[in-house]
């Protein structure tokens, strides 16, 4: 429910004026629900609660004994409802009862409670100002691409940030350097991870999902990339869960070089997601991401140029003559060479034909 004050909530039962129920009957009767204002319940629960209770001194010791005969629950309303200020919702069971008595040091009783259930929001402090959050982080990985004679070239990665600590609406700056001496073209991004991690019993499951991403530009073979700051913004997120023994909720910072046609290069450097800003508000941190680059990712991809702004009718005869030239007599007979020759320099087929959808 959200935040409206609730004016009265009565569980009325019809024939109240009687002196009681027989073991059997049907109990039935309904729940009014007024509001201060027009407000969408998500759930009324009404329980029916059933006890005997014994309790009595004996010699200085407490003689107590305690027996549940009765405890049903029904969801009137669940979290479908649509806003009201005011609402009955009719309440209808049949329950076996034992009678109710109320002696000097027992008795045996029921009721009918109605219940209404409103979330309310904890927020646990977490200061990024502590040493352990504003000490700069970072990692460097590398491999080889490619085996053996195929081997093309290392791919080296180093990845950086000013601090751990940061808060909603902040724009991370990341330090990266992106060497790739190999034979191909890499594209780097950066991911904010969320990871979700429930134990029970020493048994852990964990949830990884992507809360932010930016793709940065292409790095072609033989070339460097660096990027001096740039910044990803972080989503409203729930802060970081390090106080539960059962549930934790953390954060990383992943940057990744895409390799095609080998595993990805990928660093991560941990985030704790807190409550207070580091050194200043949260609004001054986010006006000062203005002043790094940005990532942008596309929205669609785009067409590639199309064959005759490559290749000029004069290109394709001149290299066409010179490779018909360069070829000995014997392979320009083979039927290989024939099949190459056919589709050599050849236009590929429209960007239409081949992502339609992308239109």
């Amino acid at each position: 429910m959200t935040h409206a004050e609730a004016k009265s909530l009565d569980v009325i039962l019809d024939n109240e004026q009687r002196d009681g129920y027989c073991s059997g009957e049907v109990v039935s009767g309904h729940i009014s629900l007024k509001l201060s204002e027009a407000t969408t319940v998500k759930t009324i629960k009404v329980l029916l609660k059933g006890y005997a209770q014994v309790s009595w001194m004996h010699k200085r010791s407490c003689c107590s004994e305690e027996r549940k005969y009765l405890f049903l629950s029904k969801t009137l309303v669940s979290t479908t409802g649509r806003p009201a200020i005011y609402a009955e919702h009719l309440l209808h069971v049949n329950i076996p009862l034992v009678s109710s008595f109320s002696g000097k040091h027992g008795r045996v009783y029921y009721m009918v409670q109605a219940v209404l259930k409103r979330e309310l929001c904890i927020i646990s402090h977490i200061d990024v100002n502590v040493p352990t959050l504003i000490s700069p982080v970072s990692q460097t990985c590398k491999k080889m691409i490619g085996c053996w004679i195929f081997t093309s070239g290392p791919i080296s990665l180093t990845a950086s940030i000013d601090r751990q600590g940061y808060c909603n609406g902040e724009s991370i700056p990341i330090y990266a350097l992106i060497e790739n001496c190999s034979s191909r073209l890499v594209v780097p991004k950066a991911v904010i991870y969320q990871i979700q991690i429930y134990t029970y019993k020493g048994k852990t499951k964990s949830i990884k999902q992507v809360v932010a991403s930016a793709r940065g530009n292409e790095v072609p073979s033989d070339t460097s990339s660096r990027w001096n700051g740039n910044t990803l913004k972080i989503p409203p997120v729930s802060p970081s869960i390090l106080n539960s023994d059962i549930l934790r909720l953390e954060y990383l910072l992943a940057v990744i070089v895409q390799v095609p046609g080998a595993k990805n290069l990928e660093v991560q450097l941990p985030v704790v997601i807190g409550t207070s800003g580091h050194g200043m508000s949260s609004r001054s941190i986010v006006n000062m991401s203005l002043l790094y680059p940005t990532f942008t990712l596309p929205d669609v991809a785009e067409a590639p140029p199309s064959y005759a702004e490559v290749v000029s009718e004069e290109q394709f005869e001149e290299h066409r003559t010179s490779t018909c030239q360069s070829r000995p007599d014997w392979l320009l007979d083979g039927s290989a060479f024939a099949c190459i020759q056919q589709f050599h320099l050849q236009p590929p087929p429209p960007y239409s034909e081949i992502c339609p959808s992308e239109q």
